[in-house]
């Protein structure tokens, strides 16, 4: 049988990718993660046994965190779109991806601790 979903999104994080998938699938309901690949060998951005990649699904949807090494930070050109049942799920959500290092953006965008929008 044929996946449904083709393309999911890969976030690209310095070292952190298992850390913010863990945090993602903590805050989005029917969510969790799925695989996590661990490198073999030591490899430029790190040693045998690190994180590489991070594969979760967030709410049904299928998302990749991948740790690349330092060198591509997020930037307001890409960014997740959150559909809520109501307010109280807007502000259960929006106090979770604030919080610690998260910041508000014009326009009712948020930056998370991560540097995602």
């Amino acid at each position: 049988m044929e996946p449904q979903q083709k393309i999911s999104p890969c976030l690209w994080f310095e070292n952190k990718a298992q850390e913010a998938a863990e945090f993602y699938v903590s805050v989005f309901p029917e969510s969790r993660i799925d695989h996590i690949m661990r490198s073999g060998i030591d490899w430029p951005a790190g040693k045998a046994g690190d994180v590489i990649l991070v594969e979760f699904t967030l709410s049904g949807v299928a998302h990749q965190a991948l740790n690349g090494g330092a060198g591509e930070a997020f930037n307001n050109a890409v960014s997740l779109s959150v559909s809520c049942k109501d307010q109280a799920e807007v502000d259960r959500i929006w106090g979770a991806l604030i919080a610690n290092g998260g910041e508000p953006i014009q326009c009712g965008w948020l930056k998370d601790k991560y540097g995602e929008t």
